[in-house]
């Protein structure tokens, strides 16, 4: 009896989850219109790459190792590539070893937003762009001093202007 009440319970969390994200933020289109840059899908269709679109707007995973952005290591100044928003410095940029560009915080706390995700069924926390909505990857607890944060992005999200490393 106590095997089929932990059954039972394990298979509602599984639904509420589902329905948690069915539910929840279905990606940054579905936000269309709440942020100060929005465009139409057919729009951001034409302006981004398909494996643009995929992240930014669609909250897909470029594989881990693919992104020149990875090893880059030029100061600068990392924005989103939807929008151009300025997102992330070099200066907090460092070597997470997950395959993934990753910083310890973003170039400012208005620059980025965050919302729970529930897609591998336990929550995460999703960073986006600020500006339009872009998807720009997770924020995890493991991370390096100061801020024990790593914000681990998809590369393709971004876009690199090599000089300063401060927002100006």
């Amino acid at each position: 009896m106590i095997r089929r009440n932990f059954l039972k319970a394990g298979l509602a969390a599984g639904v509420a989850a589902v329905g948690a994200v069915a539910l929840g933020r279905q990606g940054a289109g579905a936000a269309e219109g709440k942020f100060p840059v929005s465009r139409t899908e057919a729009e951001w269709k034409k302006l981004l790459s398909p494996d643009q679109y995929a992240v930014l707007r669609q909250e897909a995973t470029e594989r881990p190792f693919s992104s020149p952005l990875n090893d880059n290591k030029k100061s600068g100044i990392y924005s989103c590539a939807g929008c151009d928003t300025a997102v992330y410095s070099s200066e907090t940029k460092f070597d997470s070893g997950t395959g993934w560009p990753s910083f310890w915080a973003p170039i400012s706390d208005e620059a980025v937003g965050t919302t729970t995700d529930y897609k591998l069924i336990y929550p995460r926390t999703e960073v986006h762009c600020a500006t339009c909505g872009g998807h720009l990857g997770h924020i995890f607890n493991d991370g390096p001093k100061p801020t024990g944060k790593r914000h681990c992005l998809n590369g393709v999200a971004l876009k690199f202007k090599q000089g300063a490393a401060q927002a100006s």
